[in-house]
């Protein structure tokens, strides 16, 4: 008697797949997390006895228990009832926002992409562009700044480059955990910049229920003593001016501050310039209200084509045509000693008096940022051809007010990482920079401004308009 049992192809497979699907789940799979998991703990081990600034224990929480951290908060759930009564909506739909809220803004730090991956990515990027020059105006007082404090890189935002150039110039100090737009919400870049520590901000949003869920990450992130980087000036700057500051992030980290109990919170001011920025055009032509804007399928073709063309190009082409990107770290300000000194505690007042509070310590921020943003040789040489008046000049007369001015700007204390030796070569390609770019005209050895490009020399002048009190001569 044959005692067979036939089945149809199409179950005969499924129970194939079943069974494979059985042995990743229970053998595999377990194998490849625990050996995964080996890998990141000793990565964890072996940076933190080189970083200034510790990984903390709240980078390696989980995302789901930092999702249920923030959604039973108890500001959180008051925010929830209340967001419920103002939409006239049953409780648990207005939770179900805040969690998805929380998805968003929670990252999934791993230091193992962060140290392995992501350093070695924005090293090579960094370095594949530009000549990349860090300065410290005192090294001794970043690392003295005591291993529990909150330490917050505040700075002013050129360029996206921002983000690569100072993560990696930072890397051997610590981990840093940025607030990103929503122009990095795309697959696959959301899943690795939310790898790298990054929160993800609705910038211009005025959901009350959303607001209190990233206040709270913000709070929480900053009482637990993890390292994060502020663009003070909450986006991009249009024209190349430092932009004045928002104060929304720094009323997050200070509004329940006490300073007597508390860890200290350090803002460490910082100061970035670029002699080509790469977005620059687009952020110019921003400032024209009539302008078009671009469709998707235009910035992406322009953003291939940049970029193969770039990978083409040699080491020495590359380095004339992007020029410096140069970062300079300020003098750390400690929050504990700025309440002890005015007798303020951020935690007791008002929202308007702490709004005044908060707004001084931001403007004090960004003027130390000023005096630490570099003059690099494009934003000089741009200064010096926009004074003269669209007159046409030989290259010995720009050099030589070149030249006067940087005697001016270091008399002031400006920033100048150029060797006296290099003044020469360093002159002249700022010059070819600019005549290359088409900013500038050439002609039988003379200079001057190109006049459809007066824009332009005035975004990279204006990064240094600071340093004169007379707006650096630009017309109105």
């Amino acid at each position: 008697m044959d005692s067979s049992i036939t089945i149809p192809y199409w179950l005969f497979f499924l129970l194939i797949v079943f069974a494979l699907i059985m042995v990743l789940d229970r053998i595999l799979l377990p194998g490849m997390r625990w050996y995964l998991k080996r890998r990141v703990n000793r990565v964890i081990e072996e940076v933190n006895t080189r970083l200034d600034i510790e990984i903390r224990p709240f980078q390696l929480t989980r995302k789901q228990a930092l999702i249920d951290q923030l959604i039973f908060d108890d500001k959180v759930v008051e925010a929830i009832k209340e967001y419920a009564q103002q939409n006239n909506m049953p409780k648990e739909v207005a939770q179900s926002k805040a969690i998805r809220y929380a998805e968003e803004i929670a990252p999934s730090f791993n230091a193992y992409l962060y140290f392995r991956l992501g350093y070695w990515i924005a090293k090579k990027v960094g370095r594949l562009l530009y000549r990349v020059r860090v300065g410290f105006y005192d090294d001794n007082q970043l690392k003295s700044i005591p291993d529990r404090s909150s330490v917050v890189f505040v700075m002013n935002h050129r360029s996206n480059m921002d983000y690569i150039l100072v993560s990696f110039l930072v890397a051997e100090k610590t981990a840093l955990s940025y607030a990103v737009g929503e122009w990095a919400r795309i697959w696959p870049l959301q899943t690795l910049i939310k790898s790298m520590g990054a929160f993800f901000v609705r910038r211009n949003s005025r959901n009350t229920l959303y607001r209190r869920v990233l206040e709270r990450y913000v709070n929480l992130s900053t009482r637990a003593g993890v390292c994060q980087a502020v663009f003070l000036e909450g986006g991009l700057t249009r024209d190349g001016k430092i932009r004045a500051p928002r104060l929304g992030f720094m009323d997050y980290m200070l509004r329940d501050y006490h300073a007597d109990i508390d860890r200290d919170i350090v803002f460490v001011p910082v100061g970035i310039n670029y002699d080509r920025v790469i977005e620059d055009k687009s952020l110019v032509r921003n400032l024209d209200p009539n302008a078009s804007k671009r469709s998707t399928w235009f910035v992406i073709q322009t953003t291939l084509r940049f970029f193969f063309k770039t990978l083409l190009m040699n080491r020495k082409t590359r380095w004339r045509r992007f020029g410096y990107a140069s970062v300079n770290f300020g003098n750390p300000i400690s929050a504990k000693a700025y309440c002890e000194n005015r007798q303020i505690d951020f935690s007791e007042l008002a929202q308007e008096q702490r709004f005044h509070h908060i707004e001084d310590l931001a403007k004090t921020l960004m003027t130390d940022i000023k005096q630490v943003i570099p003059v690099l040789p494009v934003a000089l040489m741009s200064e010096v051809i926009l004074n003269e008046k669209n007159h046409w000049k030989s290259e010995l007369e720009l050099k030589t007010t070149a030249l006067q001015r940087i005697d001016a700007l270091k008399k002031l204390g400006a920033p100048i990482d150029i060797s006296p030796g290099a003044f020469e070569q360093v002159l002249t390609g700022a010059l070819d920079m600019l005549v290359g770019r088409g900013f500038v005209d050439f002609h039988q050895g003379l200079y001057k401004s190109h006049a459809e490009s007066i824009v332009m020399l005035k975004y990279y002048a204006n990064s240094i308009q600071h340093w004169s009190q007379e707006h650096n001569g630009f017309p109105e």
